[in-house]
């Protein structure tokens, strides 16, 4: 027995020494990078680690990003990217330790990473205990994950603000919960620095071959600046990045009988808010148009969430609402009384997929626009699966550009076409809103013209010495001692807190 005792004693004493040195091995590694990046929130963090990531490449700084969003990827310093591997296929927040000692193997001059955990326990240890991050950013503050972080938006926010680097700077485009932020901020001696998306313009926005928001345009734009990134660096390096493979796409699919579809994968979207800001914004632009058809995907562990789907559809106001998955009826039970009868039960997460295909298609008309909401996995893939296998067509050029897998780049469209559910369509206008961007200097704004016409000319950016502290607000960072080169702030910041005179 004495002997048993003494063998767990030994290997207690062997696991306590190999975490010190691994913790000492991870700090060191740490110290190797001198600006971290860690976004946090609740929707948009791997397209905005991506768009932060492209801002500093474009400026000229070895940039390494992970992302953890519908595919979790290791982005290298010449945006390369490969799936992060993963034990057993479960996430763990304890990986984020190999993936700083990748990081620190190129000694770069900034590591982008997306939070990845939900608890907010783990938030802060992965702040405080991972990554230590010198800029943290915090996206949004969405309806979502209330059983882990709090019923109320509030009680959301201070969760996320775990993520808060203790004497160091938070980025982040939420208006309406701004105050709480800031007292969290104020607890944590952090200065909370507000990106404005009414900085980001439409012409900027166009330059991205896919959808993106403002909201996340404007975050990248303030984590380049505070790293010296000039702006129209930052825009073109950001357009440069592969986009993430859950990003908001259009796909357009011939279904039998010659019916033509417009499908929307909004899966990704998986909180109302977002859903609707989604599918608004795919309206406004064209990308789709009516008669429109929404699918929900149910989930048995997300009965909360399928009825939050459901509640949403007056909203849409969709001519038909097929359901997937399983439970059906915690969706079909929150659509309103007076929308129900649109609603059609597809049979559950047991029915075979070519069937369900057979009978959704066969309630859409010769031309409409389909939108996926609610959750991917279960019935949601095989959708996919079937839709995918479907042939493309192109689409006309004054919608949404002249190759299937490209998404809308266009002008907004003041109103739709009136033709009817299934009339003929109209005549084309006679100046195409898309023209797609073969020779750089046809139809484009004065802005694109001279970005495409003079090329960004090459300097060294200084790159700010990040020990947990950081200048006050408007004043420049100091230089760093191996770059004497003086740094030049931007007189006009496009910065600034809500309600800020300045």
């Amino acid at each position: 027995m004495l002997f048993l005792y003494c063998v767990l004693l030994f290997c207690c004493l062997v696991m306590l020494v190999a975490g010190v040195v691994e913790q000492r091995r991870h700090y060191a590694n740490l110290a190797h990078i001198p600006n971290r990046v860690l976004v946090n929130g609740i929707r948009g963090k791997s397209s905005i680690t991506r768009l932060c990531a492209g801002a500093l490449r474009g400026g000229g700084l070895l940039t390494v990003a992970k992302t953890t969003g519908t595919a979790a990827r290791f982005i290298h310093p010449d945006a390369t990217e490969e799936p992060v591997y993963r034990k057993f296929g479960i996430a763990n927040v304890v990986e984020q330790i190999g993936i700083v000692r990748r990081a620190a193997a190129y000694r770069p001059h900034a590591l982008v990473m997306e939070c990845m955990a939900v608890m907010p326990a783990l938030q802060e240890i992965n702040q405080s205990k991972l990554i230590q991050s010198t800029i943290g950013v915090l996206c949004n503050v969405r309806e979502d994950h209330v059983a882990e972080m709090g019923p109320t938006l509030d009680d959301i926010a201070r969760s996320l603000s775990r993520s808060m680097p203790h004497g160091g700077i938070c980025v982040t485009a939420e208006k309406e919960r701004f105050h709480v932020l800031q007292e969290e901020a104020d607890a944590r001696n952090c200065t909370l620095v507000y990106a404005d998306p009414d900085t980001v313009s439409d012409e900027e926005l166009r330059g991205f071959s896919w959808f993106t928001f403002k909201e996340n345009v404007a975050i990248a734009l303030t984590v380049a600046e505070l790293l010296g990134v000039d702006r129209e660096t930052a825009l073109q390096g950001m357009y440069d990045a592969p986009p993430d493979p859950g990003v908001l796409s259009v796909e357009r699919y011939v279904a039998p009988g010659g019916k033509r579809v417009r499908f929307a994968n909004v899966f990704a979207a998986n909180d109302p808010e977002s859903t609707l800001m989604n599918i608004n914004q795919l309206l406004d632009l064209g990308a789709v148009d009516r008669p429109l058809n929404v699918v929900i995907n149910c989930r048995p562990d997300r009965v909360e969430r399928n009825g939050q789907m459901g509640a949403i559809v007056p909203d849409l106001m969709p001519d038909k609402v097929f359901v997937i998955g399983h439970p059906a009826k915690s969706a079909i039970d929150a659509i309103p009384a007076e929308w129900r009868g649109r609603a059609v039960d597809l049979g559950g997460d047991q029915r075979d997929g070519e069937e369900f295909m057979n009978e959704l298609i066969g309630h859409l008309g010769e031309s409409s626009s389909l939108v996926a909401i609610g959750n991917i996995h279960g019935q949601g893939e095989i959708l996919l699966e079937h839709l995918a296998e479907l042939p493309g067509f192109e689409d006309e050029p004054d919608r949404d550009g002249p190759y299937r897998d490209e998404p809308y780049r266009g002008e907004p469209r003041a109103a739709a076409p009136d033709r009817g559910p299934a009339g003929p369509r109209q005549a084309a206008p006679a100046q195409p809103l898309y023209v797609p961007h073969l020779d750089p200097y046809a139809d484009l704004t004065a802005a694109q013209e001279a970005r495409y016409a003079q090329p960004p000319v090459p300097r060294q950016y200084v790159h700010p010495q990040h020990q947990h502290q950081h200048p006050p607000h408007g004043q420049p960072w100091p230089p760093h001692p191996y770059e004497p080169q003086p740094y030049e702030p931007d007189p006009n910041p496009q910065w600034q807190s809500p309600g800020d005179p300045r």
